[in-house]
């Protein structure tokens, strides 16, 4: 038997991110495609009982905030 060679696409980082398929409809960004799979990813894993979706949403949302606010005192740093 021939083995079948699956070409994998990679990311800005080298990752990989998809398996090449025939394209039907627009092409994803990195971006785009990286958050579907992860709500994806937290749907399963609440629907599993493995995680809270509204305390993962909560935690996330304060992240965001630090890391935020983290660059913004950055940038004041270097201002002054």
């Amino acid at each position: 038997m021939a083995k079948r060679r699956q070409h994998r696409a990679h990311g800005a980082d080298g990752d990989d991110l998809v398996v090449p398929k025939k394209v039907t409809g627009k092409e994803l960004s990195e971006i785009e495609e990286l958050s579907a799979r992860l709500t994806t990813l937290v749907e399963i894993l609440h629907d599993e009982g493995v995680i809270n979706k509204n305390e993962y949403g909560r935690t996330v949302a304060m992240r965001l905030h630090e890391i935020s606010k983290a660059g913004a005192f950055s940038e004041l740093d270097e201002e002054l």
